[in-house]
This record gives C-alpha cells, structure tokens and sequence, in this order.
C-alpha cells in the first residue's frame, strides 16, 4: 500500500520476524530457517585415586618361582639345617653345623604402581602376618634389601603389623625394585616337639604413597 505521500510501505508479518528471532535465540539442538544446528554435549566423569602392588620372580637365574593368583605363593621345596639339599634359590651353610642355622633365600621383584596420588613416590612394608604353624621353632623369614654376602645379612622380618619391616622406601610408580626373601633353619632336636615336615608362613605387603 501507498501512504499518503505516495511512499511504498512493506509490512513484514510478526509470525514470519519471530521466526527468523527463533532460529537464533532458541536452543542449540534445533532451529529453522537455518542449514546446520550445533548442539553440545557435557561430558563428566569422577577420577579416583588406583593403587597397585605386583610381586614377581626375580631375575638371578637361581630363584624361586613367585606363583600369582588372588595373592601369590612360593615354595622353597625341601631345606636342611645343614644345609645339604639344594632346591630352588641360594643358600648359606651353617656357620657351625649343627648348633648355628642353614638359610635359603631367592630373589623376587616388588612393583609399585598408583596414579592420581597427592605424591610421586610410595614406600613397602611387610611383616609375617601368619608364621609357620607347627615348626616356629625351626623355621624363621628372613629378608634383605640388597643381596646378602653372608648369612648375618639375611634379618628376621617382623611379625608385628605396627611396626613392620621396610621394603622400600622413595619407590617410582612402575618401577621393579628387586629384594631377597628367605628362610633360617634351626638344627633343632627334639622328643616331644615337631621338628620336621612341611609347613608355610604368609607375608604381608602394604603399599603406601604419602
């Protein structure tokens, strides 16, 4: 239409202007009069901390086989206060056979492994949590941090959980460090005790990062 100076004016229809505002100002997800949408997605997850400690065969050539399962076992096979038998691992013979302990002893590997710690490094403890049922008058563990050069460098591991043993101390995550595990055997005699056969003690391991 005309107005009354003999100007075209052009109405534009609201429902056509509003639309033409709602593919712009509307959400993301549709939109018409338009060729393409952008809609996004918020992606949220909940990292925890993981914690992880592997225990494994030792890399001597000589050692006991660590076996793996929900926990881990090793067996030394057949040992003497003499030490005559030679089963897997290393030994020492008595200082003074028959009066001083035999001690067999192998390598093994301790892993560490965390992620997402408040820390970069992560001590190992141990202590005997069982010790042999029926022959703790013969048998001992005994460990060392370094490979023993005398049977004196192989100590008694703890048995106290409040105050166990150090494995290690300043350990990087994912990094082997290898220590010593074994046994002392006592020329025990006697006639109303146990002294021989087949027993087994249990070691507990705590990782920790500070």
């Amino acid at each position: 239409m005309r107005n009354r100076t003999g100007v075209l004016v052009v109405f534009v229809g609201m429902a056509a202007f509003s639309s033409a505002l709602s593919s712009v100002a509307s959400a993301a997800t549709d939109a018409v009069n338009a060729s393409s949408v952008s809609p996004v997605l918020q992606v949220s997850v909940t990292v925890q901390k993981a914690i992880r400690l592997t225990l494994s065969t030792g890399t001597s050539g000589t050692t006991c086989t660590v076996n793996s399962g929900s926990d881990y076992s090793m067996n030394f096979g057949s040992v003497d206060a003499l030490g005559i038998n030679t089963p897997c691992g290393a030994k020492f013979d008595p200082a003074d056979p028959g009066t001083s302990p035999s001690a067999y002893y192998t390598d093994y590997r301790v892993t560490p492994v965390f992620t997402n710690q408040n820390g970069t490094s992560a001590t190992v403890t141990a202590y005997v949590s069982a010790n042999f049922a029926t022959l703790s008058n013969v048998l001992s563990i005994v460990q060392a941090s370094s490979t023993p050069g005398t049977i004196s460098a192989l100590t008694a591991m703890s048995t106290t959980p409040g105050s166990p043993t150090s494995v290690g101390t300043g350990l990087a995550s994912g990094t082997a460090v290898t220590r010593y595990v074994g046994v002392h055997v006592q020329p025990t005699n006697s006639s109303n005790a146990t002294v021989s056969g087949s027993d087994s003690a249990s070691i507990t391991y705590t990782l920790t990062v500070p």
